[in-house]
């Protein structure tokens, strides 16, 4: 795989590439960022280039607009802050590869960094159609004289600007990609133990698979989150209001006599937050996990389980964690997420591989006051690197290897 060091090694002056990063970032109200960590993860690719004299159009998607242009969608507020963190004025383009895209792009001068507008405006970003999505590609492709793959985020879509490009151009990893396969590696490769995945969020059903895999690899599974009460369930307890996937209680019981049966230790809450609903307004209380009453839902592990779970973690060498362990949001729910990333934060001091696996994880640990640095990585991509630990193939890494 050739990486933008081996593109750096070219003379770039007078050259154009294509970057697509992600800038995939949440939005407030008022449109105003709440979380830039994928934008100053995407910096160090784009000024690389930029100050080796490269022209640089960067693109990028944000939400899931359908196709056509939605205001609520655009790019427009990423600009400024790209802009900040480079220290020199982004461009700005209307549309993907219309008239105002190919005004910017003719516009630039060595050096200069361009942004265009979300290109899921355009459908044939995402279409299943190869045709329609080769047509785009081949528009974004008329842009470059090479390509740039940098938005870890995106290597698990067959999309127009991850993978097709890449076949139109000659393509290399971006820095970010490049950091983040590494980081995967580690994680899949003979990791250092004791090795332990943390697991929340909402659904079970997204990370079932996920589960099944990583008992061939993990020694410890912790599993919080609203996922947690199938488990539960499946354990043969009340678990009220709660979030349940009652199809798949089934499937968690079966998980949970192979783990015993194979030495893996599968970890679950002992207490929990409970509310009669989900609101930071009324009063909750902390109760068993086998005795959660049946008109209440859980809503963040209790403070037993945040001991239980950080216990199992600050002696590991290797510990991934995605998902929070209940809505951080709200301060009643956020002392067990905390819990967790007080753990990592501990293992990282003591020289162990601590990874952040992106999306609300990335969101929560950086709301709930922690750095960067106080973990070994922050992925910048929770669903590819689900997908790479699932065992699935990435197209737009694969790509990048031809």
């Amino acid at each position: 795989m050739k990486t933008i060091d081996n593109l750096l090694e070219e003379d770039l002056h007078g050259k154009t590439v294509l970057v697509r990063s992600d800038l995939n970032v949440p939005l407030d109200e008022s449109r105003a960022i709440t979380d830039d960590g994928r934008v100053r993860a995407s910096v160090p690719t784009i000024k690389k280039l930029s100050d080796a004299g490269a022209k640089v159009v960067v693109v990028a998607h944000l939400g899931r607009p359908k196709g056509a242009p939605e205001d609520k969608y655009s790019l427009r507020p990423v600009v400024g802050r790209l802009s900040e963190l480079l220290g020199k004025d982004v461009a700005f383009a209307e549309d993907t590869v219309g008239e105002s895209a190919k005004s910017v792009v003719a516009g630039l001068k060595d050096g200069d960094v361009a942004l265009l507008e979300n290109l899921r405006f355009n459908p044939g970003e995402t279409s299943k159609d190869e045709a329609e999505r080769g047509a785009f590609a081949d528009e974004l492709a008329a842009f470059a004289d090479a390509f740039v793959s940098d938005g870890f985020g995106v290597v698990h879509r067959k999309q127009a600007s991850v993978y097709d490009v890449a076949t139109r151009l000659p393509h290399y990893a971006g820095g970010l990609v490049g950091d983040e396969v590494t980081v995967l590696k580690r994680l899949t490769e003979d990791p250092q133990r004791p090795y332990a995945v943390v697991l929340g969020g909402a659904k079970v059903a997204d990370k079932l698979a996920v589960i099944e895999n990583l008992m061939k690899t993990a020694d410890r599974l912790l599993i919080g989150g609203g996922m947690a009460y199938t488990f539960l369930k499946a354990q043969g307890h009340e678990v009220g209001t709660s979030l349940l996937d009652a199809e798949k209680v089934e499937t968690c019981r079966t998980f949970l006599e192979e783990a015993k049966a194979n030495g893996v230790e599968i970890v679950l809450p002992v207490d929990t937050v409970v509310a009669p609903e989900f609101s930071a307004a009324v009063e909750t209380e902390v109760v068993p996990s086998d005795a959660i009453p049946a008109d209440k839902m859980g809503l963040d592990i209790g403070p037993e389980s945040g001991k239980l779970f950080a216990s199992k973690l600050t002696d590991c060498k290797t510990v991934f964690w995605n998902g929070p362990m209940g809505a951080f949001e709200m301060a009643p729910y956020a002392a067990g997420t905390k819990a967790v990333a007080e753990a990592l934060v501990e293992a990282t001091s003591n020289g162990a591989l601590t990874v952040v696996g992106g999306g609300d994880s990335a969101a929560a640990v950086r709301q709930l006051g922690f750095s960067d640095d106080q973990f070994g990585h922050i992925s910048t991509g929770g669903g590819a690197s689900l997908e790479y630990l699932e065992g699935k193939s990435l197209p737009g890494i694969e790509i990048l290897a031809d």
